[in-house]
Order: structure tokens, then sequence, then C-alpha cells
């Protein structure tokens, strides 16, 4: 435990069933906090980052919502008032990405990116929101952005598209609530190894080239995210707002002039 202050408190952090969601969940849980893990449709891997966080010594429940509808966020907040009896931390995490070339995507692969990516942040926030004002309670949100709000990424225009609306989501929302003690932020990682990015990283011409526009030489792990989570979500961070924190080992500082000096 690092961040005393975060025992007994009450997260939920959706898409945490795998990847980066479920390395926050269980960082969480190590902090001492009691977690609702959302999942989707992985309710093996939902229930392995429930026993991970047992193990640790707080608790968590499983609770399956797809972020795309709109009564599941509101399905989360209740989870976490009957489970636990209060939320403190709401966790946006559950995303999706799809390689379509622009000029092929169809409006069905729009809308199901930015119906997760975006709208499922917004309703998060949303039910969270509702329930800090509700009670008049502090608490924080962080939404799991990534360098793609700030670098374009060819044949992912819907993602791309989806993280910039988090970074302006972010940030008004994070000006709007901070009277109220409310504090919203985001994390952008940049290349990490969690499942989506498997195969990539077993092909070495593949693994070399992305490596090669990374500054510090190397994908980050999941832990390095959720260690960033931690930090937004405990009281040393408690004059942050409004900020997203990449984690990305330099791969938001334009890695191609690196060696043009």
């Amino acid at each position: 435990m690092i961040y005393s202050d975060l025992q007994g408190k009450v997260a939920v952090v959706t898409g945490s069933s795998k990847g980066i969601g479920a390395c926050i969940a269980s960082r969480f849980g190590e902090e001492g906090m009691n977690v609702v893990v959302n999942y989707n449709s992985d309710k093996a891997g939902a229930d392995a980052t429930v026993a991970a966080i047992v193990a640790a010594g707080a608790s968590a429940v499983a609770v399956q919502a797809d972020m795309a509808e709109e009564a599941s966020a509101t399905r989360l907040v209740e989870a976490a008032l009957d489970s636990f009896g209060r939320l403190d931390v709401f966790v946006n995490n559950a995303g999706m990405e799809n390689p379509v070339p622009s000029h092929e995507m169809t409006l069905e692969n729009w809308r199901k990116v930015i119906d997760v990516n975006l709208t499922g942040y917004f309703l998060g926030a949303r039910a969270a929101l509702r329930h800090f004002v509700a009670r008049k309670s502090r608490g924080g949100i962080i939404n799991l952005s990534s360098v793609h709000e700030r670098i374009p990424w060819p044949t992912f225009a819907h993602y791309a598209a989806s993280k910039g609306g988090v970074k302006l989501l972010n940030q008004t929302l994070a000006m709007e609530y901070a009277p109220l003690g409310i504090r919203v932020n985001a994390i952008g990682p940049g290349a990490i190894n969690t499942p989506i990015n498997k195969e990539k990283m077993a092909d070495p011409a593949k693994k070399a080239a992305l490596e090669s526009i990374i500054p510090m030489g190397y994908a980050g792990e999941p832990e390095v995210v959720a260690n960033a989570a931690a930090w937004l979500a405990s009281d040393q961070s408690s004059y942050v707002t409004g900020i997203t924190l990449f984690v990305d080992g330099g791969m938001t500082l334009y890695p191609a002039f690196m060696h043009n000096g």
C-alpha cells in the first residue's frame, strides 16, 4: 500500500476483465479499495480480477454491463452502493478499436467505436456526477484516453476522434465540477503490452517498428498505467484536475526529431 487515504474507498472500473482495466482494478485492491469490476462478455476474466482483489485483502464484485447502453453506468453506481455503501472513484476504461480505411468505414463501424469510447464515457461520468452532486460529496473520475487524443492515426479515424472527444469532455467536466470538489482527469497510455497488442509484440519486425517511435525504446506494462490511476485517485493529486497524464515513454514528444539536432 502506498496511498493510505484510499483504504476503504470504493471504485468502479469499467472494462476491467482484462488488460489495463484489470490492472487498475487490481492495483486499487492492493491499496485497500473495494472495487466494482465491470465486464461485457468476459465473465471469466472479471472473476479473475475479483479474485486478485480479494487476494490483496479488499473486496470486489463483478457486474456485467455494456457501457454503450444508457442504463449500464447507473447500474454500476448502484452496485457500488448496494455492495459497499459508497462510491469515491469512477474509472471510464472500457473501449475498443479496429482498423478500417476511412473511405471504407461504414456508419456502423463509426458508431460502434464512438458509442463505447466516447458516449460510454459520458454516460459513466454522468452517473458518477449525479451521485456525487446529490450527496454533496467529493469524488473522482478518471478517463482512459490515449496518445491518440493528440497523435493522428490513419485507419483509426473513429478511435482517434473518440479520444479527441474524451480530451475535451474531460477538460469540460473538470472545469464545470471543480467548484464542488469533484476532480476529473484522464490518462493517455502509449504502447502498452496488453492482449490487444499481443500479435504485434510477438512479431519481431512489428515490435521493432513500434519501439522505434517510443523515445524510451520499449512498450510499457499495464502496471505503469495502474500506478498513474492510483495516484490520480489518491489525495496526493488533490490539486490536480483537468489533465491528461500521458504514460507513453515519450511517444507524444515527436520522436522522429530525436536525431535531427
